[in-house]
């Protein structure tokens, strides 16, 4: 029997659930993480080299495209294109398998969905936690890329946990909804590629709205929209800038709030299917 809820208190208490929830099935989250990680390359003869090619090859063809073939002046004088481009793709190479992983986790994980015992709100982290594997591997590229660049350390680097977790949190909320709607919807995992695709170039990542002199005025407005956009530039202003993420106010707290909002919708949604997911599966 559901409980009722005072008005005002269910985020609240959904994310203490959450929370409470993590941290209760902790080892258990690592163990399968570090078992879904591994997974990956059973099978392949060069196992893990995989995971790195084809970002290294997007890189390169981004970078000569647009620095070697459009020879695009940088954003930001005396940094390299390929220097400016890292912080910005790093993240995105994140959200993008984590979001194709994570709507996909119930059907790839349903002997334990079907397992009454086994709470499959923890689902998503799992995937989201063996994401994140990688996603630490390619910051650690990304630093040391940019010691190869003589890019001397900077404070705000340590600055990346945070978007990283910010990043993080944005998925789980979004992937909690896609992965209960996919369940139902076996279409749901082909629009959410597409409006990867879409998405990956209407943030500013491989582009500046500085690189167009005739844009619209509101065109930065607009792109501040995308809460992914806090997160690129956040990576950038981490790694390039020496920024923090405090003197962005206002997008820090719009950022906040719209994840917080989904996290709301997400975990309702999934809470309400959940019954029916083994029925399904």
């Amino acid at each position: 029997m559901e409980r009722t809820e005072k008005p005002g208190t269910g985020l609240t208490k959904k994310k203490t659930t959450l929370a409470a929830e993590i941290a209760g099935s902790r080892k258990l989250i690592w163990e399968l993480a570090k078992s879904d990680f591994k997974k990956r390359f059973v099978g392949s003869y060069f196992g893990v080299v995989w995971m790195f090619i084809q970002p290294v090859v997007t890189v390169l063809i981004y970078f000569m495209i647009f620095q070697l073939g459009f020879k695009s002046v940088p954003p930001i004088p005396g940094v390299p294109y390929v220097v400016w481009l890292v912080p910005g793709i790093v993240p995105w190479f994140f959200y993008n398998e984590a979001m194709n992983a994570g709507t996909n986790c119930l059907q790839e994980y349903h002997y334990l969905v079907k397992k009454v015992v086994f709470n499959v709100e923890i689902l998503p982290v799992i995937k989201l936690m063996s994401c994140l594997i990688i996603h630490g591997i390619f910051v650690c590229i990304m630093i040391a890329m940019f010691f190869c660049y003589a890019r001397l350390p900077m404070a705000t680097w340590i600055q990346i946990v945070y978007y990283s977790f910010a990043l993080s949190v944005n998925i789980l909320a979004l992937t909690y909804f896609t992965s209960a709607i996919n369940v139902f919807f076996k279409d749901m995992s082909q629009i959410v590629s597409i409006l990867l695709q879409f998405g990956m170039w209407l943030t500013p990542i491989m582009w500046d709205p500085n690189m167009f002199p005739n844009r619209p005025a509101r065109l930065e407005t607009i792109l501040k929209i995308n809460p992914i956009y806090y997160i690129t530039t956040g990576y950038r202003d981490s790694m390039l800038s020496g920024n923090w993420f405090w003197q962005r106010p206002g997008l820090t707290v719009y950022y906040w709030c719209v994840t917080m909002l989904l996290l709301l919708i997400g975990l309702k949604v999934f809470r309400k299917m959940r019954p029916h997911f083994s029925d399904v599966l």
